[in-house]
């Protein structure tokens, strides 16, 4: 599949409102739960989701696009996030980042930017697509990562049925 500028807006946008939907007014116990103890919470997902909206996806984009300078990426600290808000203040702070975000993409990218490059601390170059498209992908992958880690929680519970839950044996 090509990758499709408008497309990934469409999925970017949406990112916020599932996740409000799938974790408001959970109970800490599903929103803090952890599959092992390297692993984010779905609290801890959202602040890492914050920290890629603050530090990572459109300054880097700007990077890319300026015609002055390095080309050259800072690192992305994946836990470089405030660990004290709770999960209310985390969503309404990730989707006021993703819109301002998203509003700044439309403004500034056009297909004809696609093309443009950036260097990455450990891959080197890479092109606008490549990273917008993993922008996308890097949103489905939490959302992924979030539905797993509240599936694992009742996995025990389940009993026999866990032989048909393949989310339950990844």
């Amino acid at each position: 599949m090509v990758y499709n500028l408008h497309e990934a807006i469409a999925i970017l946008s949406r990112t916020p409102k599932v996740l409000q939907a799938l974790l408001e007014e959970l109970p800490d116990s599903w929103i803090n739960y952890q599959k092992h103890d390297d692993a984010f919470s779905p609290s801890e997902v959202i602040g890492h989701l914050i920290a890629g909206e603050q530090t990572d996806w459109i300054p880097r984009m700007q990077i890319m696009l300026s015609e002055a300078g390095s080309k050259e990426f800072p690192p992305f600290n994946r836990e470089g996030f405030d660990q004290h808000l709770g999960l209310e203040e985390r969503l309404a702070q990730f989707t006021a980042l993703r819109a301002q975000n998203l509003k700044i993409l439309k403004e500034l990218v056009t297909v004809d930017d696609l093309h443009k490059t950036g260097i990455h601390p450990e891959f080197g170059e890479v092109t606008l697509q490549q990273h917008l498209a993993t922008w996308v992908v890097h949103d489905l992958t939490h959302l992924f990562q979030i539905i797993e880690t509240l599936a694992l929680r009742y996995k025990e519970s389940v009993g026999p049925w866990v032989q048909y839950l393949r989310i339950l044996n990844v």
